[in-house]
């Protein structure tokens, strides 16, 4: 059940007793929305009746992952080129999204990159490589300042339209520190960090903010390894398998609909800790 209550002068709707959102017809953005986990994401809220809009660099992908969520039971579905680390970029789509959608409930920030290194690499006492600046800020300028820009611009739109919310970070297992993923690491600690931050800081707005930290998942990334190698790798995890987008997916649609989670990073690995 939804009410109506003034924050500073903005009218904002909250949930009463009721503890799960209704998805059905709600207006959720995903980052990184064309492929892998953003598409699994993409096709189970539009199952569950949501509108979608996706959000992605790679245009020809956003379309087909865009007409797969169509025939998945979406209601609208729209797509947005968009470099998630240029603010303005950002402000500009979620102006789009606000007149597009005219509402917004929900915002997965998924978009994420790798550029693994040592930090520094020594043979025989002489220096073979170093992780370089490029390599770190890429990583930190995707990673972590696109996830703050759209978290920041999301809650805004939400204030703004009376929408109450929920923004869910995609962390890693990596949060707790990988070898030659010292920018990486650092990125999906500082993701995990934010929703905490956001849930305590939103709240009184009606938005909740969450992570979730997958570990080895099925995208096509690891799919693309060698069978011999995908079987060595899943034989450190106590579940015995990698696990599928789809699991994400779920975990993100179980975060969305439970009013309750909020300010948590929920791990979801079969067991693994790095």
């Amino acid at each position: 059940m939804l009410r109506c209550r003034i924050h500073s002068g903005v009218l904002l709707k909250e949930l009463t007793t009721e503890s799960e959102m209704d998805l059905k017809g709600k207006t959720i953005a995903i980052t990184g929305g064309a492929r892998g986990l953003g598409a699994a994401m993409g096709r189970r809220l539009a199952a569950a009746g949501c509108q979608l809009a996706l959000i992605d660099m790679d245009e020809d992908a956003l379309a087909e992952t865009a007409a797969g969520c169509s025939n998945a039971g979406a209601g609208d579905v729209r797509t947005y080129k968009v470099n998630v680390a240029r603010e303005g970029e950002v402000e500009t789509l979620f102006d789009a999204i606000a007149s597009d959608f005219g509402e917004l409930h929900g915002l997965v920030n998924n978009a994420g990159i790798t550029r693994d290194a040592f930090t520094v690499k020594y043979k025989d006492g002489a220096l073979q490589s170093k992780m370089t600046l490029e390599q770190w800020q890429a990583v930190i300028d995707v990673n972590l300042t696109g996830v703050f820009l759209c978290g920041r611009e999301a809650a805004a739109r939400m204030i703004e339209l009376g929408c109450p919310g929920c923004i869910i970070n995609i962390s890693s297992i990596s949060r707790h520190g990988n070898m030659g993923q010292a920018n990486y690491s650092a990125a999906k600690a500082g993701v995990e960090a934010l929703a905490v931050v956001w849930a305590k800081e939103f709240a009184r707005y009606g938005i909740r903010a969450a992570a979730i930290a997958p570990g080895f998942i099925g995208t096509e990334m690891v799919m693309a390894m060698k069978p011999e190698a995908r079987e060595k790798l899943a034989a450190h995890i106590p579940a015995q398998r990698i696990g599928e987008p789809d699991e994400i997916a779920h975990t993100v649609q179980f975060i969305l609909e439970n009013d309750y989670i909020s300010g948590r990073c929920v791990d979801v690995d079969g067991g693994l800790r790095l």
